[in-house]
């Protein structure tokens, strides 16, 4: 009987995807099947998987599948496979990859993160008080500070909050 062992892990990038696999392929080279689905960015817009080997369909996409069934973006999920001599068919390859896939999900923590979007903004000094004031009491982060006779900051912000927050300085946005 084949044995499948089953992997996810947060990423943020393809990159970063990438080289989670490379690395559990790498650990597991002995095995004969390597399969993998991962998913990045809001609403799931980027994404690959692959079969290595196995028919087409039958790893990559039911991997893939379990991630969106779940509701999951910037994660990747892996599943080796050791040959256990008997040929599962197409349907059995599709349900083992599958069920493989939704174990490593529901066995992993989901955290839950917001979407930022990086803002510029520039003020006089005088301002500097009433900008950080503000600043302090919003959940921004600054990323760049520059301060001269006109200060500028580049900030990071939930997306939703980033409005808001602009309406709130006495600065105006420089981007």
């Amino acid at each position: 009987m084949s044995r499948f062992i089953a992997f996810a892990f947060p990423v943020a990038t393809a990159e970063e995807a990438k080289s989670a696999i490379a690395a559990i392929a790498n650990e597991y080279h002995d095995a004969r099947h390597v399969c993998w689905a991962y998913l990045l960015g809001p609403g799931g817009r980027e994404w690959l998987s692959s079969d290595n080997g196995e028919p087409s369909g039958t790893a990559g996409k039911p991997i893939l599948g379990q991630i969106r069934s779940a509701g999951l973006t910037n994660v990747a999920v892996v599943v080796v496979r050791y040959f256990g001599g008997i040929k599962l068919g197409t349907s059995g390859l599709i349900v083992a990859y599958r069920e493989a896939a939704r174990e490593a999900i529901e066995a992993g923590e989901t955290v839950s993160r917001c979407e930022e979007e990086e803002a510029s903004i520039s003020f006089v000094y005088e301002d500097m008080n009433a900008v950080m004031t503000t600043l302090k009491a919003s959940e921004a982060r600054i990323l760049e500070q520059q301060f001269d006779n006109i200060c500028r900051l580049r900030l990071s912000i939930r997306r939703d909050h980033l409005e808001g927050l602009l309406a709130r300085l006495p600065a105006k946005r420089v981007d």
